[in-house]
């Protein structure tokens, strides 16, 4: 681990959590001057692009983030679209990238589907008409310039997948938990069994349906890992567990634009070299997004972290990804809940992530890596 990573970084960390929670401070509003960004977005690259995840209603978490120096946002945008007809998809993503604009962000991506697809992920009547919209919300985001689409295929109720939201973390912080044995406990899901098999079908009739439709809108698809990668889960099969399934997926529908969410903690859980991952893809310019967590365990049992206290290299892996030779939008992902934030969204509350927001900055100084 690198020295500097706990010592010397941990004062930028703190500076960022001091500015963020000043009472009476203001989101800067576009007419204000702002700092000049390292390396501007510009699909040439060579530099990290900071984001975090909202939803566009989020006005609290926004304006910190915007305080805390961020230039550009994650959206969450299924809320949106799936309350109006596909013929508005381009107007309603326009009205909520200007909201956004005004308030100081841009749009680096958007992150989970951007309409509902639960009968494609697991292959019911009425998946076509899901594709359908599918297929209009990538040609909006083409339109309106959003560049990048995060999904996943975790198939049925079971998604994210944790046993505890509440377990003790450092100074009585609050994380999550995944235990194996206790998620078996819980039995079948609605959905029964799902085997691996049935997955990869619909995987693939998903796969040959979207990527010319994001080719062709310019929208790079970045899959996500299953979040805890183990098949099967209650039942259910998952099939984005390993690299060597990634390079099925990504042969299944070969294309520029189908490449990975770099989710760090998942892979490490995978068992894999998440570095010589990360190196490899990186070279390939398949990846598109990264979500820079950590967690502490196996695939069978595992606690998530602060990003500074876990056993991960977070420095080393901050250095890789500067590596790519394009724009690579990243955020850190899955923060502990600290003191004075409601847990109702574990992993998501906002005080640590402003902590890991500083944290991340002080590497990238410390060690002189250009970022946006």
């Amino acid at each position: 681990m690198s020295q500097f990573t706990r010592r010397d970084c941990i004062q930028a960390a703190l500076a960022t959590l001091t500015v963020a929670g000043a009472g009476g401070a203001a989101a800067a509003s576009p007419q204000e001057p702002r700092a000049p960004s390292r390396i501007a977005p510009s699909g040439k690259g060579g530099g990290l692009i900071f984001t975090e995840r909202f939803y566009p209603n989020e006005e609290h978490k926004i304006a910190l983030s915007v305080q805390s120096g961020l230039k550009y946002a994650i959206l969450d945008v299924a809320p949106v679209l799936d309350s109006v007809s596909r013929e508005r998809y381009v107007e309603a993503l326009e009205e909520v990238k200007f909201e956004l604009q005004r308030k100081g962000l841009g749009i680096a991506g958007i992150e989970s589907h951007p309409v509902n697809c639960y009968q494609i992920r697991l292959g019911l009547p009425g998946r076509d008409a899901e594709l359908e919209n599918y297929v209009a919300a990538i040609a909006a985001l083409g339109k309106v310039g959003i560049p990048m689409l995060c999904w996943h295929f975790m198939v049925g109720p079971v998604s994210w997948a944790r046993t505890r939201k509440d377990a003790p973390a450092r100074g009585g912080a609050l994380t999550t938990e995944f235990d194996f044995a206790a998620a078996q406990r819980m039995g079948l899901t609605e959905a029964g069994e799902v085997p691996e098999e049935r997955v990869w079908a619909n995987l693939e009739y998903f796969l040959k349906a979207v990527i010319p439709a994001a080719e062709k809108a310019n929208v790079k698809m970045a899959l996500h890992p299953d979040d805890p990668p183990h098949s099967p889960l209650r039942g259910i099969g998952r099939v984005v567990i390993s690299a060597k399934n990634y390079r099925r997926i990504m042969d299944m529908a070969p294309s520029p634009i189908n490449g990975v969410t770099f989710c760090q903690a998942n892979f490490k859980l995978m068992g894999e070299d998440i570095a010589a991952l990360a190196r490899e893809w990186i070279a390939q310019k398949k990846i598109f997004f990264v979500h820079w967590r950590d967690v502490d365990g196996t695939n069978r049992y595992f606690k998530e972290t602060f990003q500074d206290n876990g056993p991960t290299d977070m420095a080393q892996m901050l250095r890789i990804y500067s590596e790519a030779e394009y724009d690579l939008p990243i955020r850190p992902d899955h923060a502990p809940t600290m003191d004075g934030d409601p847990n109702d969204q574990p992993g998501y509350a906002f005080t640590g992530k402003v902590l890991a927001i500083g944290y991340m900055r002080g590497i990238m100084d410390a060690l002189h890596l250009r970022y946006t």
